[in-house]
């Protein structure tokens, strides 16, 4: 047999990473070729690219190690990029409706769009320290550029060179701890790592090594100390990159981690079992109580989703099976609470633009009643009030940490969920019960959809896809078990 001939089978488990990269570069010809700044059909095409890999990946779930090990295809990559994907589908259906207001209207945000969703993914399936960097940074020098896409507007890119400096540190934070890492254990590869570990054992320069990895990627998932980027960012960025950033890189940057717990540094779980309870604890706390005080609503939903990763580290904290499950569980209901929020948000313009603090939503309730009883139904379910998807999200991450008797983390949790429903409800007080201060006008069928949807599953969630996700979740983790 001719050993020049790439046997494309061979490769199979990668395609829908393939179908990714060689849909971006027709999508950069086309858009050039097109020769129009507000090409909607770039975005649909991008949007039907996600697609077809989500259904590449459920018609075609090929476990396998490929390109020298440095990539992995199993149960729980799949799981999690269906997330990654349908996260970022969504938020660019929701960029679509008046996306010139917004300044994502130039075909290039779409196919940055599918570059760092690409880069997304090879960080979900990567099994080498350097394909990890590579996935990582695809993702965040695409980012850099889409949360400064808006050239004219201060705010955009102020957000955009924060995010770039901060990002740059975290980058260097996590190759320094890579280093370390292979320095202490004489491999990059995360399977020949838990090996090297478990002969030679925990050594001082491997924890450090661990730390400064996983702060590394706790940045990007937005995890105290390191989140001080996300209420600039959020609030400076346009609304729909604001929620392409709260949705599908929070859920690649998750499974990365679980990745690098739960199977590369298994061997010295007690150590980062410390470090992770630390980031669940600061994240909750933190958040509950700095949320408090916000007036725009774009940094109280940045202090939300940092609150909520603090929540799906609880599960993560366990270090077991029932806890990769619980934290698979809870991104699932948290990219479907994320993506009906925006809608939301983006279906209340006023004639003088998109709503920025909390004060513009009063009386919401009267003039736009569908759109506020949605956003009351997710403020709900946000903070876990039964029987909304929200309390399922959080019963399965705390029941993980109860089993693993981590008592005092489970009831930090619960008193910080409380708290949060303060700034939660304040919302729903604000729409429901003060005179309205503008009038809304009406939005595009796109974002009622969407809005229709993620109310659905909120509310039928235990009799609609409860038992499905969670027996989805199961077979995800017990992939790396």
């Amino acid at each position: 047999m001719n050993s020049d001939v790439i046997d494309f089978a061979s490769v199979a488990p990668a395609y829908p990473e393939l179908l990714m990269a060689v849909g971006a570069l027709v999508l950069v010809i086309l858009g050039v070729a097109i020769n129009k700044e507000k090409s909607v059909l770039i975005s649909w095409l991008a949007v039907l690219l996600m697609a077809a890999a989500g259904l590449m990946i459920i018609l075609n779930p090929a476990d396998g190690v490929l390109f020298n090990g440095v990539f992995i295809a199993d149960a729980f990559g799949r799981y999690m990029k269906l997330l990654v994907l349908g996260g970022a589908a969504l938020s660019l259906i929701l960029a679509m409706p008046n996306s010139e207001a917004n300044g994502v209207h130039k075909f290039e945000y779409s196919i940055l769009a599918v570059l760092a969703t690409l880069g997304m993914m090879i960080m979900v399936s990567a099994n080498d320290l350097m394909s990890l960097y590579i996935g990582l940074e695809l993702q965040s020098l695409a980012l850099y550029v889409m949360a400064a896409i808006k050239r004219d507007d201060k705010r955009a890119s102020e957000a955009g060179l924060k995010y770039f400096v901060l990002g740059a540190l975290s980058s260097g934070m996590l190759l320094y701890g890579a280093s370390l890492v292979y320095g202490f254990t004489g491999h990059t590869n995360l399977t020949e790592i838990v090996g090297a570990i478990a002969m030679e054992g925990r050594s001082i320069g491997l924890v450090f090594g661990m730390v400064f990895l996983l702060a590394g990627v706790a940045f990007k998932i937005s995890a105290v100390p390191f989140h001080m980027w996300t209420p600039d960012v959020y609030e400076g960025a346009p609304t729909p990159v604001t929620a392409f950033f709260a949705m599908a890189p929070k859920v690649a940057a998750m499974s990365l981690m679980i990745r690098l717990v739960m199977d590369t540094f298994q061997p010295i779980s007690h150590d980062w079992q410390q470090v992770v309870i630390f980031l669940s604890i600061a994240s909750m706390v933190l958040a509950a109580f700095a949320a408090i005080g916000q007036r725009s609503l774009k940094r109280l939903i940045a202090y939300s989703s940092i609150g909520h990763v603090g929540f799906a580290l609880v599960g993560l904290s366990s270090g077991t099976q029932v806890g990769v499950e619980g934290v698979a569980i809870y991104m699932a209901i948290y990219v479907t609470m994320t993506a009906g929020l925006f809608a939301c948000i983006l279906s209340l313009r006023t004639e003088d633009g998109y709503v920025e603090n909390i004060e513009d939503l009063a009386g919401a309730a009267q003039t736009r009643p569908f759109v506020a009883a949605i956003m009351a139904i997710l403020m709900f379910s946000l903070i876990g009030m039964p029987p909304l998807a929200g309390f399922f999200a959080k019963w399965h991450v705390f029941l993980a940490a109860i089993e693993a008797n981590l008592y005092v983390l489970s009831v930090i949790g619960v008193l910080a969920s409380a708290v949060s429903a303060y700034y939660y409800l304040r919302v729903v007080k604000t729409m429901y019960f003060d005179e309205p201060k503008s009038t809304f006008i009406a939005v595009p069928n796109e974002l009622n959809i969407i809005l229709a949807i993620s109310a659905f599953l909120v509310v039928t969630y235990y009799f609609s896809v409860g038992s499905v996700l969670t027996n989805w979740a199961h077979i995800a983790a017990g992939s790396l078990f």
